[in-house]
């Protein structure tokens, strides 16, 4: 029996368990240099870049960070349907499955080298060929009985949309100034002036623009009637459009020790810069926000000087993964292109690494899944009005109100001109007409007595539809109907003109009829 007992599991640790960190006004009573970032006491971030001690001399004058390291880093499958499907052709269909609900696959056929290959892209709400058999390929857990094609011939238009919805070339970051032993909220948003320093530091993130009638992208900040301020700092970088919401710039409220006005833009942001003019660390929880969820700390050495240069350090929320490019070591830069290229792609790279947390991971997953919600009702309503099959309330035999009716609507209205055209030459003029009938029963007049009609080339592939189709579809009306139509409008005309070319012939009294017209064959059979 001794050999059966297990100890119990030790019980959950409470804040009182862990030793903390050493709080910022510890660490301040201590002897400098300080670190840019001190971790809150009870943890909950990381930081990058720890190392601010100059190399020697000799190695001084290398690159610190090569520009090969620097990259943007972007959702590339966002892109693949323009760069692969979007253009050429291939297949689309959408379903809805009882457990993963909304899906939209695409389908296209490639010849890479000389193999064929079959590219696949399959859309649906839970992050994570026949169309069936090719589908399993890309997600097991899919169960449905069939696909419906998508004949709408703006569909990718939609579904480029889609896929590119978490593409964005706007960005939005904060700005804040910390002054020498500023340790609170209260006392960084509260500074109301801009030394020299930080007056260079915003000169090299940016222009200063007014925000008055400001034509480009506005970060949220009011541009008709100043309520945010009267001016910002704002940057194009790479085509991608950056605006800062810098603390200084933004309304100052007296009486208000929070500066919400201020706080309402910057603790919006996902990302901010704080500048550091002296050495005073900044921790992470100074600032209480729901959406901040990285900074970049700058700090300054040499200020408005020939040789100035500026220490980074980033810090992020354990949720956020590790963004590039990765910071050299030490992690001091010169002030010049080379730290704007990597600041700003540090920048937009954390953002990027930020929607992956938690908070924002389970937003995106409802967005997502309200958009193709919403472009697979966008696909099945326009396949289906591309046939002539409205919704529920437009069953009629015209196919909806407002004159559409897709495609078989459109061909029959055209045969009906033909048909009421033949029926009007027939009884106006006393001339034999010639005819000539086709396998499939269709009339064509003889090119030179034609009246000019308009007509539409229409180019279906596959077989039509010709029995009654199941699934969650099958109340509405099949293509089928509308060439039975065709056919009984056909067929109705042909009686008329074989009823007006016998009368044509009674009335004749000098001429015989030609043997082989087919006036000849329907006054035999009649």
């Amino acid at each position: 029996m001794d050999e059966q007992r297990c100890p119990f599991p030790p019980p959950l640790k409470t804040e009182e368990d862990y030793i903390p960190y050493p709080s910022v006004h510890e660490v301040l009573g201590r002897r400098s240099p300080f670190p840019l970032i001190l971790l809150p006491q009870f943890g909950g971030y990381w930081i990058e870049g720890t190392n601010h001690e100059p190399k020697d001399p000799i190695e001084a004058d290398q690159p610190t960070c090569p520009a090969s390291h620097i990259k943007l880093e972007t959702n590339s499958t966002a892109k693949l349907y323009r760069k692969h499907f979007m253009g050429k052709e291939h297949f689309n269909y959408y379903t809805m499955d009882a457990a993963l609900g909304h899906l939209v696959f695409s389908v296209k056929y490639d010849v890479i080298g000389d193999q064929e290959h079959l590219r696949l892209m399959l859309r649906y709400n839970i992050t994570l060929n026949t169309i069936q058999s090719c589908l399993t390929l890309v997600c097991e857990e899919v169960n449905v009985d069939r696909f419906y094609p998508v004949l709408y011939p703006k569909a990718s238009r939609l579904i480029v949309t889609f896929d590119e919805h978490v593409i964005s070339n706007n960005f939005k970051f904060g700005v804040i100034y910390q002054k020498f032993g500023q340790t609170s909220e209260e006392e960084l948003f509260g500074n109301m002036e801009e030394s020299p320093a930080f007056v260079e530091f915003l000169e090299f993130l940016g222009k200063k623009i007014e925000l008055h009638d400001f034509k480009g992208f506005r970060g949220g900040l009011d541009v008709a009637h100043g309520q945010t301020g009267t001016e910002s700092v704002y940057t194009n970088f790479h085509n991608k459009e950056i605006m800062f919401h810098v603390s200084t710039k933004l309304p100052y409220t007296e009486g208000d020790s929070q500066q919400l006005q201020r706080k309402r833009h910057i603790g919006n942001d996902i990302v901010a810069i704080v500048f550091q003019e002296e050495n005073t660390p900044f921790v992470p929880d100074m600032i209480q926000s729901n959406f901040l969820h990285a900074y970049v700390v700058v700090q300054v050495e040499n200020a408005c000087s020939d040789n100035v240069t500026y220490k980074v350090s980033v810090t992020a929320r354990d949720d956020v993964p590790f963004f590039g490019p990765a910071l050299p070591d030490p992690a001091i830069f010169k002030k010049g292109p080379e730290l704007r290229e990597f600041l700003f792609t540090k920048l937009i790279n954390a953002e990027y690494a930020c929607y992956k947390a938690e908070k924002f991971a389970k937003l995106e997953e409802r967005t997502r899944s309200a958009l193709l919600e919403t472009l697979y009702e966008e696909l099945h309503i326009n396949s289906q009005s591309m046939m002539g099959l409205g919704g529920d309330e437009d069953k009629l035999e015209n196919g909806g109100g407002g004159g559409g009716g897709g495609f078989f609507e459109s061909f029959k209205r055209v045969i009906r001109s033909r048909s009421q055209s033949m029926d009007a030459m027939g009884l106006s003029n006393k001339k034999s007409n010639t005819v000539s009938t086709s396998h499939s029963g269709s009339f064509t007049n003889n090119p030179a007595e034609s009246p000019k009609t308009t007509g539409i080339s229409l180019i279906i592939p596959g077989k039509s539809p010709t029995r009654k189709k199941s699934g969650p579809f099958s109340s509405r009306r099949s293509s089928a109907i509308g060439i039975e139509n065709i056919q009984e409008v056909q067929e109705r005309s042909a009686q008329k003109a074989a009823d007006s070319s016998l009368l044509s012939q009674e009335h004749r009294s000098d001429n015989s009829p030609n043997h082989s017209s087919p006036e000849f064959f329907a006054t035999k059979n009649r």
